[in-house]
């Protein structure tokens, strides 16, 4: 048998058979959180005691996501879910847990997930991930819950496999008990520093209001009941309305991967959130250039209980209804995007649909600025929370596309003026060959990573590296404040130039300065700092404090500098602009010192001088 069975019987999905036009969808649930606390782990224990209480094939799987009927989850959650109290299918979870599936998954300009799961180790607490999905669960406005993973991992915690939280909480020690709301009001109240209101989710009166805490263990299974009759309770209470669909409408979906497969060319994942899709539908996909327009070749999914991470046979359906994760297979796939739109035709005029797929495109487009950095992206929700997240530090974006890093990022990239801007920024692509050997030539600088908040961090770095060798060139080459003093009987030669002891008061005293004093309120040019020597070497430069001798060009001592005279690095205007403008955090203190007394000579003649 081939990887890909294109000769397995044909299946129709049976929902689309039984269910009136308007149907009640399945809620689509996302699970986000930092890694290793457990986001997988909790999505695998979810699925495990779904195929566990089902018979074979009560799981329905899907492409990307598992759908859990409402039955297997009474059967889960036990007494706390009836589901004579329920309308809603059940809940469909999406596979891939993280920001990435978040971020690509979209419906309308918004996020596709209508709940989430925040998965937070009670262990760890907030993390700087942690912290990442908050913020993309508050632009994207979509209701979560927080699963307060790893509770079996309390020291002395007694476990009871699978059960509710409060009766196995119920079973500790008074010690376990403290241990965990110690962990549990910290997770609350950093919640409260981020702008939710949140209480442990039997308290929460209103969860449009509050965000409750769930405390689970991914490992044993408490807590999970009340994990998802909290989602359930959530789905059918305030989101009834929207999971109103036309089940024989035609679908409405979002392109979850772009992927080769054997047999079948390039394909697309979707999840569909909206209507049919059949296998002979006409369908318009969002393009990196313009929309796709293609005939449906083969809708497949995977044979039944199949793991779809690892699992590569599938089977053809005649159609599909939402919610539901479905490859299709399509001519001229190439050019699909993670992340883009997928309408289907059918009985509508195509104009109009390419005009709906279009519109949607333009939503999610990155406002640009004439500079800044090229930003690449594996797919259009991650390019959006890029574009996002350094808004949010105010760098300005000058291309943002989804793609692999080429050659021609490399060339926008280069024609900048500011180095600092002289940069792509990549999230979860690869750099390819070309524009790797480009950007060596051209001096531009590749940051990648797979994380949003790291690949900012990163940036912001190499911007700081980048002002400080600014910084430091700018004070290699201006004039720094000095006040020196002639020590007595420190004359060892009187002009052409004269050699005298000194003592720097405040300040940096350089080789080369021109020397100045303020006798008369004037500033009067006295002469050149010839030479510095300290204990009989030569040195460019002497600090507050040190004893050294220098050599003046210009002056005759006893005639226009005497021993015990104060001394000054004549500063030009501009300069001393800068310094105390622009430098002042980066010169020492007695130097700061040394420039405003300066200033306040200068400025006692004229009130207005470097300024």
């Amino acid at each position: 048998m081939s990887d890909t069975d294109t000769d397995a019987e044909t299946d129709t999905n049976s929902d689309s058979d039984s269910r009136d036009p308007t149907s009640l969808r399945t809620p689509i649930v996302a699970v986000l959180g930092h890694v290793d606390h457990g986001k997988t782990s909790l999505l695998d224990k979810i699925r495990g005691s779904a195929v566990i209480e089902g018979e074979a094939g009560a799981i329905t799987q899907h492409i990307g996501a598992t759908a859990v009927p409402l039955d297997i989850v009474s059967s889960i959650a036990g007494d706390l879910v009836d589901p004579d109290d329920f309308d809603l299918p059940g809940l469909l979870f999406i596979d891939t847990p993280g920001h990435h599936s978040f971020t690509t998954l979209r419906s309308r300009g918004g996020a596709l997930a209508d709940i989430a799961i925040l998965v937070v180790d009670v262990n760890d607490g907030f993390q700087p991930q942690t912290l990442e999905a908050l913020d993309i669960l508050r632009r994207s406005e979509t209701p979560f819950i927080v699963a307060a993973n790893k509770i079996d991992t309390v020291p002395g915690w007694d476990e009871t496999e699978d059960s509710p939280i409060n009766a196995t909480y119920e079973s500790q020690t008074d010690r376990v008990q403290g241990r965990l709301d110690e962990q549990l009001y910290e997770i609350i109240g950093n919640l409260s520093d981020e702008g939710f209101s949140a209480d442990l989710y039997w308290r929460v009166q209103n969860f449009q209001r509050n965000v409750g805490v769930v405390p689970v263990s991914a490992m044993t299974g408490e807590g999970v009941p009340d994990l998802l009759a909290v989602m359930m309770g959530l789905s059918q209470r305030y989101m009834k309305e929207e999971m109103e669909i036309d089940v024989t409408g035609p679908g409405v979906g979002t392109v979850l991967e772009v992927k080769e497969e054997k047999g079948f060319g390039k394909t697309v994942d979707i999840v569909l959130y909206d209507g049919t899709i059949k296998a002979d539908d006409k369908i318009v996909v969002g393009g990196q250039n313009d929309p796709i327009v293609t005939d449906v070749r083969a809708l497949l999914q995977p044979r039944p209980l199949a793991e779809i991470r690892t699992e590569s046979r599938f089977e053809k359906v005649d159609e599909v209804s939402a919610a539901a994760g479905i490859k299709v297979a399509a001519p001229e796939l190439g050019d699909a995007m993670a992340g883009a739109p997928v309408r289907v035709v059918r009985d509508r005029d195509l104009e109009d649909v390419v005009r709906e797929v279009e519109a949607e495109l333009a939503d999610i487009a990155v406002d640009t600025a004439e500079e800044g950095v090229v930003v690449k992206a594996d797919t259009l929700g991650s390019l959006e929370a890029m574009a996002d997240a350094l808004e949010d530090a105010e760098v300005p974006i000058v291309r943002a596309e989804v793609g692999d890093v080429a050659p021609r990022d490399v060339s926008v990239a280069s024609t900048a003026d500011d180095p600092k801007q002289q940069v792509i920024l990549g999230f979860n692509v690869d750099t390819l060959s070309e524009a790797q050997r480009r950007a060596e030539t051209d001096d531009v600088d590749i940051f990648t990573d797979e994380v949003i908040y790291q690949l900012v961090e990163e940036y912001d770095e190499y911007v700081e590296e980048i002002e400080q060798a600014q910084q430091d060139t700018i004070l290699e080459n201006i004039t720094r404040p000095a006040r020196f003093r002639i020590l007595p009987d420190h004359t060892f030669r009187q002009n052409d130039p004269a050699v005298v002891g000194v003592e720097v008061d405040a300040g940096t005293l350089r080789n080369n300065s021109n020397v100045v004093t303020f006798d008369g309120g004037e500033p009067e040019r006295v002469g050149q700092i010839k030479g510095i020597q300290e204990q009989g070497e030569d040195v460019d430069e002497a600090r507050n404090g040190d004893r050294v001798s220098v050599a003046i060009d210009g002056p005759t001592v006893g005639r226009d500098i005497e021993e015990g005279d104060r001394l000054w690095t004549e500063i030009p205007e501009k300069h001393a602009k800068i310094l105390e403008q622009e430098l002042t955090d980066e010169i020492p203190g007695d130097e700061l010192e040394a420039l405003n007394m300066y200033l306040e000579k200068q400025r006692n003649r004229d009130p207005f001088w470097g300024k």
